[in-house]
């Protein structure tokens, strides 16, 4: 083992200036805000490995197949939006996607009845995307869906697929997804800083109280929670209205674990009674 004099030769000390202090703290403050870990690099390793990039906040277009065209969607929502002037647009996936509307009309329609009651007095468009991550929906307010609107509110219920991994993009963790969805808020407000956005806490998936994405999803409401209140958003969370006393999910409120049947779209469309004015 080499001694201390020795260690002094083959290593010898090279004396730098100090950063600023602002430059610390900015590369402080750039590490976390990119999901990054302040920790040693491992001595054995000649770099130190980065930390995996947070998808969830990258705009890209369709990435799953489902009961309908994304392509031909995005083209009819494009074409909708020319001529109509929506005082509410609503934002998501397959839950949004398939409630109801005719701007633009889908044939599969799993809350009809519950959407023409409390939107029938408004100009509605619907950009419900089925299958959507956030990283969807950033890629459609990228591309010309929100451009030019002014909507009074914009209603956005997202994040629920981000929690399933496929071949073409993995899962995300809850404060990934947060981070998604605070994108697709920012984005709104950019293009529109009158509009009153609603965010939707991300709704209860599976029918059993321990089904695996419960915790995932009450870790994720949680954060947009915080968020929503930082920005001064509204915030609905639909959780205990949806769920049975002993936090199962009934058949008669989603029938598939996920996607609510017309009485759990009248139950949402309730909570939205309540703030749209």
């Amino acid at each position: 083992m080499p001694t201390s004099a020795e260690n002094r030769k083959m290593f010898p000390l090279v004396r730098v200036s100090p950063f600023p202090m602002k430059i610390k703290c900015l590369c402080v403050m750039w590490l976390v805000l990119a999901g990054g870990s302040l920790m040693a690099a491992d001595p054995a390793s000649p770099t130190a490995a980065a930390p995996p990039a947070n998808n969830a906040v990258v705009p890209v277009p369709k990435l799953e197949n489902d009961v309908y065209d994304w392509n031909a969607r995005h083209t009819a929502v494009l074409v909708a939006k020319k001529d109509f002037n929506p005082e509410i647009v609503m934002i998501g996936d397959s839950i949004t996607h398939f409630w109801g509307g005719n701007h633009p009309k889908d044939k599969l329609q799993r809350g009809p009845n519950a959407w023409k009651k409390l939107f029938e007095a408004w100009r509605v468009l619907n950009l419900g995307f089925g299958w959507d991550r956030t990283q969807n929906v950033l890629w459609r307010l990228e591309h010309e869906e929100f451009d030019g609107l002014k909507p009074r509110y914009v209603v956005i219920n997202i994040g629920t697929n981000n929690l399933t991994g496929t071949a073409n993009a993995r899962e995300n963790t809850p404060p990934e997804i947060a981070a998604g969805i605070a994108a697709i808020c920012q984005k709104i407000r950019d293009k529109s800083p009158d509009s009153r956005i609603i965010l939707m806490a991300v709704f209860p998936r599976g029918a059993a109280a321990d089904n695996p994405f419960r915790p995932k999803i009450t870790a994720l409401n949680a954060l947009l929670a915080t968020y929503a209140k930082s920005q001064q958003l509204t915030f609905l969370d639909l959780g205990p209205k949806l769920l049975q006393p002993d936090g199962s999910l009934s058949t008669e409120i989603m029938d598939d674990g996920t996607h609510p049947t017309e009485k759990g779209y009248a139950i949402w469309a309730e909570a939205l009674r309540t703030v749209l004015k």
